[in-house]
């Protein structure tokens, strides 16, 4: 073992003498510049680790520099979409104001053309069940509501007072299924009565319909016919729209008609209610039918 760390030792100090006579030659020995072969080769390698050093300080700032840009686009993309959000809850909040400027603005127009004494109203509820169609609104007997008042809206017939307290009141609609209306064909005078009939799902017919009974077998009907209020129920005015007739039908020789109501009760948010109407001119024509 001692004479393998004698080789071990002779061996480092050759290979150091070898690598100090190398360094003390290149020391002396220039280039075709004049420049030591040393000096030259000592600059090159300093360059090439500075250079090293530099590319990665420069990919590290770069790296840097683009996460803090990352992160404030980040920033501004949540700011704008922000920004987006309160605008379009701004604009769907101008949409339902102007929606509902034109809506009383309607009521107005109404008031006006039929020359009814009524009360505005707004909807402030509906009713749960799909059987008993009624909605709430913000009027009562303090504003003069009584059972039985006629309530519409600018698309026609919307229902009557049901129960109406000091402050509000409920309104049965013309689809409920105990509801009823004395009503007329506009185009050939017939008289009949609509029906509500609730949600229809049983009977194989869309909800929302009304059923026109009580027409005579003789009488002319088409689909696309509009039917309107006879007055004769002594609740509704004459001459307020109801809707448009969509089937007819004749199983077993009875007349079986549905109407489509003109009011979207979906979207109903105002209506008018009659606290009094003037009495109903005569017509020729149903008393020529009478």
């Amino acid at each position: 073992m001692a004479l393998l760390d004698i080789r071990q030792r002779t061996g480092w100090l050759f290979g150091a003498i070898v690598v100090s006579h190398i360094i003390l030659i290149s020391a002396q020995v220039t280039t075709k510049r004049g420049v030591p072969v040393l000096q030259e080769v000592t600059f090159g390698a300093f360059a090439e680790m500075q250079r090293a050093a530099t590319s990665a300080f420069g990919s590290a700032r770069e790296g840097w520099q683009n996460y803090f840009a990352l992160q404030e686009i980040r920033r501004e993309n949540e700011q704008l979409k922000q920004e987006v959000t309160k605008l379009r809850v701004s604009l769907e909040q101008e949409r339902s104001v102007a929606q509902q400027t034109r809506t009383l603005q309607q009521l107005l127009d109404l008031r006006s053309a039929t020359g009814f004494e009524t009360a505005a109203a707004m909807v402030i509820g509906s009713g749960a069940d799909p059987e008993f169609r009624t909605i709430t609104i913000d009027k009562g007997t303090q504003d003069g509501l009584r059972p039985n008042m006629a309530v519409m809206s600018p698309a026609g017939i919307v229902g009557r007072v049901l129960m109406p307290t000091a402050r509000a009141a409920k309104v049965q609609l013309i689809i409920d299924r105990d509801a009823a209306a004395g009503v007329m064909i506009e185009r050939s005078r017939v008289n009949g009565v609509v029906e509500g009939l609730g949600s229809g799902e049983e009977l194989g017919f869309k909800a929302g319909m009304i059923s026109l009974n009580y027409v005579p077998s003789s009488a002319d009907v088409k689909r696309g016919d509009r039917v309107v209020t006879s007055g004769i129920d002594g609740i509704y005015p004459k001459g307020l729209p109801v809707g448009e007739i969509q089937s007819v039908e004749r199983p077993g020789g009875e007349w079986r008609i549905r109407v489509k109501p003109t009011v979207d009760f979906a979207a109903l948010e105002a209506v008018l209610v009659v606290l009094k109407a003037p009495e109903p001119p005569s017509d020729p024509a149903d008393d020529g039918e009478r």
